[in-house]
């Protein structure tokens, strides 16, 4: 089994993507720090962020006892899952055929039940102008997630058999049903499901992870919106 001597450093927020790190090592158990990355006021943009993540997205994470025992960073956050996953042999499976379902329903929240639930959000909370076509589009497309979800955990207790990076992967943005107006009785497995997952105290610790640190309401933060909408 792998130990880690020196702390993993994670340069995150206490966001559904940044709580996915978070869980993941508590849950490993190693030693790790947390440097808060405050979005709102352009700190993704400065060089020695972007030497990390040049998406200038959190999080992202530097392991001191890479591959070689060298350094390495790593930005996106399925991908530090899979290889904090593969590193020290937990929450994801040796077995290929096991690995593939797990990497299903990894790219399935990292291409969709992210992106789709953080566009909702954009056009029904903080876009200027009410764009009916865009909020009824986004607001479609995170029920039809939510049902996919839904039936996916049907007979099961996570989402590709054992608790994996799958779950940890979904559950911070799964956090927000009751916003995206999401019915637990419509959705008993999801329910059961979540209810499940905010039982587990590494979960509980990694959605808290940050939260200490009072930050204003993006949708009243005209400034933060400035730094964070309509880049190119």
């Amino acid at each position: 089994m792998t130990t880690q001597t020196k702390p993993i450093e994670a340069y995150s927020l206490p966001t559904p993507n940044g709580q996915k790190v978070h869980i993941m090592l508590e849950e490993l158990g190693v030693p790790w720090n947390y440097h808060r990355i405050d979005i709102g006021k352009g700190e993704q943009f400065t060089p020695e962020f972007l030497a990390i993540s040049p998406n200038n997205k959190i999080p992202a994470i530097v392991d001191p006892e890479g591959p070689g025992g060298e350094p390495i960073s790593i930005f996106e956050s399925g991908a530090i899952l899979k290889y904090l996953g593969l590193k020290f042999g937990k929450l994801y499976p040796t077995d290929l055929r096991q690995q593939v379902k797990v990497d299903e329903w990894l790219f399935w929240q990292v291409g969709g039940f992210g992106p789709m639930l953080g566009q909702n959000n954009h056009f029904n909370v903080y876009a200027p102008e009410k764009i009916p076509y865009a909020q009824k589009r986004y607001t479609d497309e995170t029920h039809r997630l939510f049902r996919v979800l839904n039936t996916q955990l049907a007979g099961r207790d996570y989402i590709a058999g054992d608790y994996s990076i799958a779950d940890i992967a979904s559950i911070g943005w799964a956090q927000s049903w009751e916003r995206y107006g999401i019915s637990k009785a419509e959705m008993p497995n999801f329910a059961a499901w979540i209810e499940r997952l905010n039982a587990r105290p590494a979960v509980e610790r990694g959605l808290n992870w940050g939260k200490d640190t009072p930050q204003k309401s993006l949708a009243d933060d005209k400034d933060a919106q400035k730094v964070l909408f309509n880049q190119r």
